[in-house]
């Protein structure tokens, strides 16, 4: 289960399995796939690359200070799912 934190406050778990895609604002073909390999997939882009990619999710999320959910995962966000999954031996 990826867990998304705000401000180092758990905000929401994200299944590693539910389907998300990895896009990238400059335009380049999405990968759609699951959190899991959008996940891998953004660690292997150059650093260039990372900061302009976004993960958006199947499902909206709540986040702290929002009054609304939201739809993607900014490039810090990832990166620690990265982490987490790393972490978990995945």
């Amino acid at each position: 289960m990826a867990t998304i934190f705000a401000r180092n406050h758990v905000v929401k778990p994200i299944p590693w399995d539910q389907p998300a895609t990895l896009i990238d604002l400059a335009g380049k073909a999405p990968l759609i796939a699951t959190i899991r390999e959008c996940v891998r997939h953004f660690v292997a882009l150059k650093a260039l690359h990372q900061a302009e990619a976004r993960i958006l999710l199947t499902h909206p999320m709540a986040r702290e200070g929002q009054k609304t959910r939201t739809w993607l995962l900014e490039p810090q966000e990832i990166e620690r799912l990265f982490l987490q999954l790393r972490a978990e031996g995945n």
